[in-house]
């Protein structure tokens, strides 16, 4: 049995099914929300996960003993929640997700009334409910209702491909070979749908929508290992891999090979810094090559704390064109304020279209760095070591710029390092990142090493 685990930060309730999150737990987040709420509707959406339909149940029936009315749409990306609630007009929604964690893991996402993650403010609300159990339960009379509507991937669809930073007519023209990976998950007919609509032709693997993970389930070069391989085998133009819940995506180059999660963003960035003006946001834990894309249009980078809904935030705050997190999360904010694997597929096949090159042509035109990021189990004196690094961090890199807007980032000549803890799985993570393959291999391993006793 895996030992216990349940985390609870703004990205929502994340855990080990059946050690750590358990039905119980999930009602009673769930008549938190509805509590916090007070009245109105709420969409609930879910990934693929074997777990999934045992959660959806305890989920609303927390949502109904609070009187709130349950919209289920069923098996869907977690952007898709996101539009629903937004178009609905609903109070609210919940994704019942575990993102790119193992299949073992699941997960409550909760958004507020205008589609968009709860933000830190409020989820701190949800959270002192859940903890007091003071929930506003309803008599039998007031107990709410639920209704199911399947058809929100298809308006999803429908609705990216009506964005104006969408070269449909271009992308048509090029008739793009597309291999999929969708590991299974939400994005299994979302992503080759829309794909089909823009006019490619698509070759789909792990695409049965069924929850079997068969590889790793973030979208990073290690896992992308069969989609290279069927990338060369169809001689595809490009592959395109999403996580379970398909709000991060992850591309593959005609040669067949993996070209790192970071790219995503800054080919979307770069596609629209150059017909928009605007500012952009990223996380503190994104790659330089999102901020010399931007800068290269004259678009000034803003950065916030790691985690979808600070970027978002931020995003409203500085009137962003655009915004994401270098793990190949990309928020276009004219659509909706999330993570949209489609949304990101469709930028970077209009930027392909656009300039008129190969995918490895146009990374052949990014700033290239040398990047490493690596995680290990978070000890309980994690904070203790991180303090006394940050005394010591002479004997690591000169001249050092410190950052602690969310762990400690540490800028100087040569690059920049960060290490924070997980919001998501407990374990912290560094990312490192400068000119050379050799300065970042040498400087990872000597900052693991002292992390890692």
């Amino acid at each position: 049995m895996p030992e216990k685990t349940l985390i609870i930060s703004t990205s929502g309730v994340r855990g080990i099914v059946g050690s750590g999150l358990d039905p119980a737990i999930v009602t009673n987040f769930a008549a938190a929300f509805g509590t916090f709420l007070k009245r109105g509707t709420v969409v609930v959406g879910r990934d693929s996960r074997p777990s999934g339909e045992m959660l959806l149940e305890a989920v609303i029936l927390g949502l109904k003993t609070t009187g709130i009315n349950v919209i289920d749409i069923g098996v869907v990306p977690t952007p898709t929640v996101e539009i629903a609630v937004k178009e609905l007009k609903a109070a609210g929604g919940i994704c019942i997700t575990a993102s790119h964690n193992p299949a073992i893991w699941n997960a409550l996402k909760f958004f507020n009334r205008r589609g968009e993650f709860a933000t830190p403010e409020q989820f701190d609300k949800i959270e002192k409910l859940y903890n007091s159990q003071d929930f506003s339960f309803v008599p039998f009379n007031k107990i709410g209702k639920i209704e199911t509507q399947k058809d929100w991937v298809e308006k999803h669809i429908k609705k990216t491909l009506a964005l104006k930073a969408v070269r449909n007519s271009a992308i048509a023209k090029r008739k793009f070979k597309i291999v999929v990976d969708a590991i299974n998950g939400a994005g299994s007919t979302a992503l080759p749908d829309l794909l089909e609509k823009l006019g490619a032709k698509v070759f789909c693997i792990n695409c049965n929508g069924d929850g079997n993970f068969v590889h790793g389930a973030e979208p990073v070069p290690k896992n992308l290992k069969q989609l290279e391989r069927e990338v060369l085998k169809r001689a595809a133009d490009i592959g395109l891999a999403t996580d379970p819940d398909a709000d991060r995506l992850a591309l593959v180059d005609e040669r067949g090979k993996a070209i790192g999660e970071e790219l995503t963003l800054a080919i979307a960035v770069r596609e629209i810094t150059r017909r928009f003006k605007g500012p952009i946001v990223i996380n503190i834990s994104t790659s330089k090559v999102t901020a010399d894309e931007a800068a290269k249009s004259g678009s000034k980078v803003y950065y916030s704390k790691v985690g979808e809904a600070n970027v978002v935030q931020m995003i409203q705050k500085k009137k962003a064109v655009i915004g994401g997190e270098g793990n190949g999360g990309v928020i276009y904010p004219r659509f909706h304020a999330g993570r949209d694997a489609l949304v990101a597929a469709a930028l970077v096949l209009s930027c392909l279209a656009g300039e008129k090159r190969k995918v490895s042509d146009l990374v052949g035109t990014l700033s290239h760095y040398y990047t490493i990021k690596t995680k290990a189990k978070c000890s309980a004196s994690f904070n203790k070591y991180l303090k006394s690094f940050e005394n010591e961090l002479d004997k690591f890199v000169a001249d050092a710029r410190i950052s602690k807007l969310d762990g400690l980032r540490v800028d100087f000549g040569e690059g920049w390092f960060l290490v924070r803890k997980s919001k998501t799985e407990p374990i912290f993570r560094l990312m490192v990142e400068t000119n050379s393959a050799k300065f970042s291999r040498e400087l990872s391993k000597k900052v693991m090493n002292y992390f890692v006793k």
